[in-house]
């Protein structure tokens, strides 16, 4: 094949998320960047899921093939929820089960593109989907574990290949393991140790998580991960080395603003004009984490206490299945903070409110997502971790100092509204929250760059045309 030829070759790369929106997401903003090159891409998710997803650029429209497979019936699994945010946290496991039995489904897609000799080049799947690359070589298709999790996070995680991770005990995931050969502080605290623990060690209805990162590792062909070597280069590095196979960043893959305008931005923009540069709090934790009752109090009551204006937009419940709902104090909590607070409880437009520039400071739970939303616009990072890999991400994200973690109590992770103010006045206004205050502005060059991070998709794209 001549060489320009060889250049104008497109793929067909099939998508295949967890479902979960701080994954689909990811998956769907790299979609739209290797669309953006020609090639070819079938995003293959639950059709409520791919109803809700953000829309995509009207140009690509040819290109972004959306493949919706019906979600199989679990017991227990309300018939609506189709995504982790539908659920309560406890309760996810069941959708996970429901997600294992799209194995066929999953197969049928392939065989229907192999009877229309369009099958896949290259298929991207998540780690709950570890099953993928069994079904995929037994047609000559390469697979991508594409984790939207960090290197850092990863590294932790997973032991050499064909190690036998040695933690056994809560207290063993509060150190760093013996695989990693630099100094560094990435544990959990123990009390999101206790609450990520029967996750860890799963049990007889439903695998591990850390066995499915294990597997996806260790059967695809090639890793790819949500990062890029200035922010983490000795953990690419170490990825590398622990499981003998090419790791690939394909940048941050920053998020741009929404384009539509919306009832409950142009209220929220007339807030934040009003606001003086660089003074607000906005206050959000994901589509899934949701503060407890007790948190909740603490969160208001150290907000006001504060006296830094906020944006907060509070997630009262997970789902319908949720019975559970939070509520803002019942002591005029509401009435005390009008003129110095705003709180939304519907949906809001995170990138644009971290775009304004009244914005000063992010109070968050360390999502890559949302830390990823914030530093491509300098936002300094305010962390309260709840569940996941947040405790993770906030350990690497403290030693560069680029995030201040709200004091917390060790064994069970209560913390109280003097802390949460304190925090927010160090990182927002005081001198000695400076530091926080630049390195994130730093940051700004590096995660809101869209050319540089689009040059990690452009060098991702020029591997999977050139495998060997």
């Amino acid at each position: 094949m001549a060489r320009n030829e060889e250049n104008d070759h497109k793929l067909h790369i099939a998508m295949f998320p967890w479902l979960a929106f701080g994954h689909m997401i990811p998956f769907l903003e790299l979609s739209i960047v290797i669309a953006q090159k020609g090639h070819k891409i079938s995003f293959i998710s639950t059709p409520k899921n791919i109803d809700r997803l953000p829309k995509i650029p009207q140009n690509l429209a040819h290109l972004i093939n959306f493949i919706k497979l019906p979600l199989p019936y679990v017991q227990n699994l309300p018939l609506h929820a189709e995504s982790t945010t539908d659920l309560p946290l406890e309760d996810t496991w069941h959708l996970t089960k429901a997600y294992d039995l799209l194995q066929e489904p999953f197969s049928q897609f392939l065989q229907s593109n192999i009877d229309n000799n369009s099958l896949p080049n290259w298929i991207l799947f998540d780690f709950v989907s570890f099953w993928v690359p069994d079904l995929c070589r037994k047609l000559n298709v390469r697979t991508v574990f594409f984790s939207i999790f960090t290197a850092s996070s990863l590294c932790y995680c997973c032991p050499p290949s064909g190690d036998e991770d040695y933690r056994s005990v809560i207290e063993d995931y509060t150190v760093k393991p013996v695989w990693i050969p630099f100094q560094s502080a990435i544990s959990f605290n123990f009390f999101e140790a206790v609450r990520v623990f029967s996750s860890i060690t799963g049990n007889e209805s439903n695998l591990s998580v850390f066995y499915r990162l294990r597997e996806a590792i260790k059967r695809c062909d090639l890793i790819a991960v949500r990062s890029c070597t200035e922010f983490e280069s000795e953990w690419l590095q170490l990825m590398k080395n622990l499981h003998k196979k090419p790791v690939i960043p394909v940048g941050l893959l920053p998020r741009k603003a929404d384009e539509a305008e919306s009832d409950s931005w142009r209220s929220i923009k007339n807030w934040l004009d009003n606001q003086r540069k660089g003074s607000v709090v906005y206050v959000a934790f994901g589509s899934e984490a949701k503060p407890s009752q007790v948190e909740l109090t603490e969160l208001a009551l150290g907000l006001e206490l504060s006296r830094l204006p906020f944006l907060w937009v509070l997630r009262k419940r997970r789902g319908l299945a949720d019975t559970e709902a939070v509520e803002l104090p019942d002591n005029g909590f509401e009435e005390r903070v009008k003129g110095l607070g705003m709180v939304c409880t519907s949906w809001a437009p995170q990138v644009r409110i971290l775009a304004h520039d009244s914005v000063g400071g992010f109070l968050t739970h360390s999502g890559m997502g949302s830390v990823v939303e914030g530093l491509q616009f300098g936002r300094a990072l305010i962390v309260l971790t709840y569940f996941s890999d947040q405790g993770l991400n906030a350990r690497v994200l403290e030693e560069k100092k680029i995030a201040h973690l709200i004091p917390r109590n060790e064994e069970d992770g209560s913390f109280t509204s003097q802390a949460v103010a304190d925090s927010l006045r160090l990182v927002v206004e005081e001198e000695e929250g400076k530091v926080y205050r630049d390195n994130c502005m730093e940051m700004k060059e590096l995660f809101g760059d869209r050319n540089r991070q689009n040059q990690y998709v452009d060098k991702f794209v020029d591997c999977l045309r050139n495998p060997n």
